[in-house]
This record gives C-alpha cells, sequence and structure tokens, in this order.
C-alpha cells in the first residue's frame, strides 16, 4: 500500500471514529427524547378482558367474554406447560433471557436485508418487541414503527420482569377470531387449560399468533399444520427437543373446530358477577368435581323424567356453612326446561319438608319426644281438617314413626301447640325468606307445605339441624364478607333428635337405610318434589319440577327426588359420618318417659278453636290504619308505637314484619320504635299459641 492510500486510509478511519464518538453521545440523548415524548407504556390492555369464576381451588367453572366480545382469559407463566416456553424461545427469540429488549445481532441482519431489497424482510423483532406491538398495535411495517417498538420494548425490559413480559404475552397474542391469549386458544382449541400440553399442541400455540387468521385450525386446519410442524422443525434443529419427538409430534391431529368454553356452575357464576361487576376473577366456595358430577347428575334425571322437567340441587359444607355445588336447574342451555332460571331461588311449596322443624320446636319446648305416643286419627281444628298423604290413618303411632312415615295429622297436631304465627316467625327469624298466601294471620296448613319457601332457605334450615341448630348465611364467594354469627332454628338437642330420627326414615329404592337423614316434601297438585338429606359433613337439597309451575302427575318426592338425593350423596364419596350426639340426650323407650312426654297432651285443638273464635286481638293499632309518628318530618319525638292486645294468656309476644319486637311482655301493652316509614305487619302471639295480626303504615 502506498502513502497516499494509507492515509486515506487514517482519515476514513478518523471519520468513522469521530461518527462513532458523535453517535455514541447523541444517540442515547436522542433516544431518551424519544421516549419522554412518547410517554409511559400502558400496559393495563393485558388486565382488561374476560371475568372468569373459579373454584375454591383456583379451578375454572364459567369464562365470560370482555366488553369487546373477545375471550381473554388471565393467565401466568406458572399456568403453562414448559414445552410451550421451549419451543416459543426457540422458534421466536433464542436469546430471550439474555438481552435488554433489543437483540442486536437480529436487527443488524434485518438492516442488511433492509438494504439489499429496499424493503423490510425480516423485522428482528424479540418476544419483547412483540409484546410492545401488541399493546400498541400498528399495521405499518416502517423503520418509524419499528424504531417505536424497540422503544417500547427498552421501556418494559427496564420496569419488568422476563417472566412479566411473558405474562403479557400470554394475555396478548392473538389466536384467530375473538381468542386472545394462550389460556383462551388452549381451552377452545383443545378443551383443556395450557398447564398440560403435548410438543404438537404447544408448536401449533406458538405457530398461530405470527399469522392467526390465516392459520386458523377451524378454517385452515392444513395451514395451521403446516406451521406447527415448521415450528417441531426449527426447535428440532436447535436442540431444543430430540428429533424423534417432534416427528411424534407431527403426526399430532390438529383441531378442526372450536370448543366450547367451559360454563360449569352458571347461575353462581352469573350472581357473582352482578355482586362483583367489573371484578376479573370470581372466587367461588364451590368444589369443581362436585359441582360438574351433580349437574350431570341433574340433566340426566331431567332427561329421564321428560319433558320439561327441570332438576335443582343445592349442597353446603356442614363445617363451614359454605356451597359446595349450585346447580340452577337440570340443563342450562335448554330452552324447553328454562335453563337460563335458577331454579334453587324459585318460590315452591314444600309439602312435608318443613314438619322436622316442627318436631325440633316440640323437641325444644319440652311438649314432645321422639317416643311420645300422638294420635294419628281424623281430626278437625276449626274449619280445617288435613288427611294423611294415602288417606289413611294409623291410629297411636310414637312421634318417631309419625316423622319418618311423615304422617300430616300428627304433625298438625305439634304445630297447633306450637302456634302457627310462632313456627313462621323462627323459620324467619333463621334467615328462611318465607312467602304466605292470604292477609290474614297464617293457619296450620302451613305445617303442610302452605307457603313458598327457596331451595336455597330450605337446604340452609337443615344444615342448621346438621349444625346443631345453627343455620348459616348463605356463602357462595370466598371474596364477600361473612356476616358475624350464625342465626338459631332449634338447640342441639332438638337437631339431634330430629337426626336420630330422620336417619331411620325409609330409603327409596335404589338406596341403602340409616347412613344419611333425610325428608321428603310434595307440593300440592304435584307441582314440586323435594329432598333434603344430611350427614355430618354435607347438607344436599334437591328440587324437582317445572319451571312454570305446572302440575307434573306422579310427581312425589319419595319417588322423584329421594332417589337423586341419595345418588347426590354417592358422589361424594367416602363414607358418611353421624352427628355425634350432644349431652343431655334422653334415651328411653315410651314407657321409660317421664309421664308429661309419654303421651301428647289432649287439648291441643282447644288452642286453635280459641285463635279462631278471636278471643286474643289487637285493639291498637287497628288493620288498615295510618298512624302518624311524625317519620316523614324526621321528628324524633313521640316516633315510637302503641302497641295493645285484648284477651288472650300472657305473657304475649309481639311481632313486626316477622321479627320480634322485643322480650315477652306480661301486660297487654307495650312500644315498638320503627326505622322508617311504610307499610308494617304487626302480629301478637299469646302463651296458647293463639295469635292476631294486622297491617297498618306509619307515616
Amino acid at each position: 500500500m502506498d502513502l497516499r492510500a494509507q492515509a486515506r486510509s487514517k482519515r476514513r478511519f478518523a471519520v468513522a471514529a469521530a461518527l462513532t464518538a458523535v453517535l455514541a453521545l447523541a444517540v442515547p440523548g436522542a433516544l431518551r427524547q424519544y421516549e419522554r415524548a412518547l410517554g409511559p407504556l400502558d400496559v393495563s390492555a393485558a388486565a382488561q378482558g374476560s371475568a372468569i369464576a373459579v373454584d375454591r381451588e383456583g379451578k375454572l367453572l364459567r369464562a365470560f367474554t370482555a366488553a369487546d366480545g373477545r375471550w381473554r382469559l388471565p393467565a401466568a407463566a406458572g399456568d403453562v406447560d414448559a414445552r410451550f416456553f421451549t419451543l416459543l424461545e426457540a422458534y421466536e427469540d433464542r436469546r430471550f433471557r439474555a438481552h435488554g429488549g433489543v437483540d442486536g445481532i437480529a436487527l443488524m441482519r434485518a438492516a442488511g436485508q433492509f438494504l439489499r431489497h429496499g424493503r423490510v424482510v425480516s423485522g428482528g423483532s424479540t418476544l419483547t418487541m412483540q409484546v410492545a406491538r401488541l399493546l400498541e398495535p400498528r399495521d405499518e411495517r416502517t423503520l418509524s414503527a419499528k424504531l417505536r417498538q424497540i422503544t417500547r420494548a427498552l421501556q418494559l425490559e427496564t420496569r419488568h420482569s422476563k417472566d412479566e413480559i411473558l405474562a403479557l404475552y400470554l394475555a396478548l397474542a392473538p389466536y384467530g377470531g375473538n381468542l386472545e391469549g394462550l389460556r383462551a386458544a388452549s381451552l377452545s382449541y383443545f378443551g383443556k387449560e395450557p398447564k398440560r400440553l403435548s410438543w404438537g399442541e404447544a408448536a401449533l400455540l406458538v405457530a398461530l399468533p405470527q399469522s392467526p387468521e390465516a392459520r386458523r385450525p377451524d378454517r385452515a386446519p392444513q395451514a395451521a399444520r403446516h406451521a406447527r410442524d415448521r415450528v417441531l422443525d426449527r426447535a428440532a434443529g436447535l436442540g431444543a427437543l430430540p428429533g424423534a419427538e417432534a416427528e411424534a409430534a407431527k403426526r399430532e391431529p390438529v383441531p378442526d373446530a372450536r370448543k366450547a368454553f367451559p360454563a360449569w356452575a352458571a347461575h353462581a357464576a352469573e350472581a357473582a358477577q352482578r355482586a362483583a361487576p367489573g371484578r376479573r376473577v370470581l372466587r367461588l366456595t364451590l368444589d369443581h368435581r362436585l359441582q360438574t358430577g351433580l349437574e350431570q347428575l341433574a340433566r340426566d334425571s331431567a332427561e329421564r323424567l321428560g319433558p320439561k322437567i327441570s332438576v335443582a340441587i343445592l349442597a353446603i359444607d356442614n363445617l363451614t356453612g359454605e356451597t359446595r355445588a349450585h346447580v340452577g336447574g337440570g340443563d342450562y342451555f335448554s330452552a324447553d326446561r328454562a335453563g337460563a332460571m335458577d331454579l334453587t331461588q324459585a318460590l315452591r311449596s314444600p309439602g312435608s319438608a318443613l314438619k322436622p322443624f316442627i318436631y325440633a320446636m316440640a323437641f325444644e319446648n319440652g311438649q314432645a319426644h321422639p317416643q311420645t305416643l300422638m294420635e294419628d286419627r281424623r281430626a278437625r281444628f276449626g274449619l280445617y281438617a288435613p288427611e294423611n298423604f294415602d288417606l289413611h290413618f294409623q291410629g297411636q303411632v310414637t312421634a318417631r314413626y309419625a316423622l319418618q312415615q311423615s304422617l300430616n295429622m300428627p304433625a298438625v297436631t305439634l304445630l297447633n301447640e306450637i302456634g302457627p304465627q310462632r313456627f313462621l316467625a323462627r323459620l324467619k327469624n333463621a334467615g328462611a325468606d318465607i312467602a304466605v298466601g292470604g292477609e290474614g294471620a297464617p293457619g296450620l296448613a302451613i305445617g303442610l307445605g302452605g307457603l313458598g319457601i327457596r331451595l336455597t332457605d330450605l337446604t340452609r334450615l337443615y344444615a342448621g339441624l346438621a349444625r346443631g341448630g345453627r343455620v348459616p348465611e348463605f356463602t357462595e364467594r370466598l371474596d364477600e364478607l361473612r356476616k358475624a354469627g350464625d342465626r338459631r332454628i332449634t338447640e342441639p338437642v332438638a337437631a339431634w333428635y330430629v337426626f336420630d330420627v330422620l336417619r331411620g326414615a325409609p330409603p327409596p329404592a335404589n338406596a341403602t337405610g340409616g347412613r344419611i337423614a333425610f325428608k321428603t316434601g310434595t307440593s300440592y297438585g304435584y307441582r314440586d318434589a323435594f329432598a333434603v338429606g344430611f350427614d355430618r359433613r354435607m347438607t344436599i337439597g334437591v328440587w324437582v319440577g317445572r319451571a312454570d309451575n305446572a302440575s307434573v302427575p306422579g310427581l312425589v318426592g319419595r319417588q322423584v327426588a329421594a332417589p337423586i338425593l341419595f345418588d347426590a350423596f354417592a358422589r361424594l364419596g367416602g363414607e358418611r359420618e353421624a352427628l355425634p350426639a350432644p349431652p343431655n340426650i334422653l334415651s328411653s323407650t315410651t314407657a321409660g318417659l317421664p309421664p308429661p312426654l309419654r303421651h301428647l297432651r289432649k287439648d291441643a285443638p282447644k288452642t286453635i278453636a280459641a285463635t279462631l273464635t278471636g278471643t286474643l286481638k289487637i285493639a291498637f293499632p287497628p288493620d288498615g290504619a295510618r298512624v302518624d309518628l311524625g317519620l316523614k318530618s324526621g321528628s324524633s319525638e313521640d316516633s315510637a308505637l302503641s302497641l295493645k292486645a285484648q284477651g288472650g294468656a300472657p305473657p304475649f309476644i309481639w311481632m313486626v314484619n316477622g321479627s320480634p319486637a322485643g322480650p315477652p311482655e306480661p301486660r297487654r301493652q307495650t312500644s315498638w320504635r320503627p326505622d322508617g316509614a311504610g307499610f308494617a305487619r304487626v302480629s301478637v302471639i299469646d302463651a296458647k299459641g293463639a295469635s292476631d295480626s294486622v297491617v297498618v303504615r306509619l307515616e
């Protein structure tokens, strides 16, 4: 080389060095200024997606589409099979774990291709840059767009870990149609969570986001197969998986249709979404295995029983009081069975299903014992003359036998002793929402189903028996605030007596007796069939009927609902546990009982006769009155409502809207202070169970 050539070479080197120095000083400053001009990167899009309902262990029960109609389910890196990440990094970004958001080698290759061809041939994108593009979608493939991606990728790397960046990719990657994110794609194409993927499945999920519409398996299965196989070949060529594994994965079938998303516990999930709008993950108390098993049982039973029949099932964990299964109908997607209606919330007549609580109150009050003798004979209570279901009477029987055989006359006799108003107040005070028809005080017919109650409340009342008389609140969301304390339906001794009696009830043909305590109920006109049972661990309630409340000939609780109940308990697995006996249990034959408990007292019909003659009556306020207490004006003076009775036997219990207005009063006069204006039902019950009721408007 001559001297002039050496001089030219030195000058070029000096210029290159100077340019490099200038760029080294200028580029970072320019990039910082450009970054400030762009502003912070908004990553909130990854958190805006489908709401999902999960069971108590986090298993998916149901998913909802996002507001824009897309399936965009939350997923973390720990929820995805490692095979997916192995193939993703091998195919998309081999140096993902090493670079800081931008792969210099890939960018130099892309720049060289651009200079040779005058257009972008390969973008040199890293996974981080792809996430940046997903967060800020742009269609153009220009140097300006690429510079923006690079800047955003650098921002991502400085603010997020590699796993967090992967989580953003998992949430936002497109998979064709309205599917976004890996979890939605795995559920839709394979019908399973991405936690367990085969090599072929993982490869397909890696390939689809590159061209999601052109490679959609449900529309272009061959294109999807070719794209999947290219991922497997590249990964095998890089040694990311053995060649034999890649060849085996190529033989896996490619799905040619989308699968339905899970819709288990649909009614419970919808209720949770209404209660917590905007929440992404709805955590329910349900058990996935039990929920799916009972939904299948309800569906099979409804189909077997005939058209338009539906089946609702509720299961409550007696230890915690939480709902473990909530089946609102026989088939959620069946319009013929009104599947969208949650029939656990429908007010229905329970038939004889409330009889155990009549006996519990009688046991608690010392009016009867399971071995007390009672009369099952024709009798009239005023204008009311109940009959047994089979229209026959059995004479003198024990209370145990009467409840096990669901005889009507002994139950009505006990209710007459207790007083229907007092019985109804006990149910309401335990948290049950009861609907009673008519304007007057409730009559004895409420003991045989003359009222409306929801399956949720009926099942909770039975759970109260299993819990020593403590009725749990209806709870099926893990994140909801629990109300302090349980409400009591009866005392522990009385609750155990009822359990012991009902455990001996004759089982249906498909079951063995003595394992659970249960009771059935059939409403008037064969519109509703109930069966509720419990052991120490679980309480399950079953309702069968039509959503339109139409009559169904032969719809009898013992024949229709009880077999479903026993099948539901069989699906729990394990052995059934009896309730432990509390202290002070009186175990005796009838002859060994104290004399007052050997026979039910003979004067029971007299109590209802006194009630019907109107001996006890509310003297003030009169029925239908408008009482001005200054409530609308906000005055606090003289805002107490005077309550006066005439006749009856003290002490007196005053009730307002089904709740006690205070302790029992030895006098016939007391007062009650309302919390606001409106209508109020005022009732009074005397020591013999006689009652009177009025409705007044407070102003």
